[in-house]
């Protein structure tokens, strides 16, 4: 089975994730590949993601592309990736739908945030657990979108405490738009609102996006330092392999 599939048809360009099996991690080419159609989506209209599998939109990027981090370098490339493909899906030229379910964790949640409308089934758990898996930290930038969207009381106890949130906040902070009661039917609602999107004047939509996109623009500061701190410690190598090994970190400091 592909990692992902991407399928065009009716100005629709459908972004499914297809790693059921790993809760839909996502790997530097699935990662890629979402970059390359959201600033190219060719004659499609809307771009719609969705997911393979009941379990998890999104649990993050695939923990086995970090064994081979080793320097400054390393952890500066990867968030600069990672960066890159936030922000074309933030900047797409056309409107991005995202259709959530179960676990939006990590590297998913960042994709999720930079949507421009979310849908959600009940049983969504959003969340960014690093301080209790991995010990490596957002970006400035990422940590900005969380704050615009969900609020900085939430996105600080998200953060420190590593814990899910439910959908209730979700909803009640705007984050998810609509409830939609399977990932089946999700799906297809997102599919349906893609077409609507369609009929509406495309200047409109295009004029809109980029003045909301101009309006929760703030001065990003340096954050490198912050970045190089976490992933060239003796915790973030610890939280690898204590995640291949399957049992809990023990955190230093150091």
């Amino acid at each position: 089975m592909d990692d992902y599939t991407v399928s065009q048809g009716g100005g629709v360009a459908e972004y499914r994730l297809m790693r059921p099996e790993s809760r839909n991690s996502l790997t530097f080419g699935m990662y890629q590949a979402l970059e390359d159609l959201c600033r190219d989506p060719g004659d499609a209209r809307v771009i719609v993601l969705t997911a393979e599998g009941d379990k998890a939109f999104a649990s993050g990027t695939d923990i086995s592309n970090f064994k081979d981090f080793d320097s400054a370098q390393d952890a500066i490339d990867y968030e600069a990736m990672i960066g890159r493909v936030i922000d074309a899906v933030e900047s797409s030229p056309i409107p991005v739908i995202a259709s959530l379910h179960g676990i939006v964790a990590g590297g998913g949640a960042a994709i999720a945030a930079a949507a421009d409308i979310r849908l959600g089934t009940p049983d969504i758990r959003f969340g960014m657990p690093i301080a209790r898996t991995l010990g490596n930290c957002l970006s400035v930038a990422n940590l900005n979108r969380l704050v615009h969207l969900l609020g900085e009381s939430r996105a600080r106890y998200l953060l420190l405490t590593a814990e899910f949130v439910p959908i209730k906040p979700l909803v009640e902070s705007g984050f998810v738009s609509e409830v939609v009661e399977t990932a089946e039917l999700c799906d297809q609602r997102a599919r349906a609102l893609a077409q609507h999107l369609m009929t509406l004047a495309p200047l409109t939509i295009s004029a809109t996006r980029d003045g909301l996109n101009r309006l929760s623009q703030r001065a990003t500061p340096d954050d490198m330092d912050l970045i190089q701190r976490c992933y060239l410690s003796d915790d973030f190598a610890e939280g690898i392999d204590a995640f291949f090994a399957k049992r809990k970190a023990k955190w230093t400091g150091q």
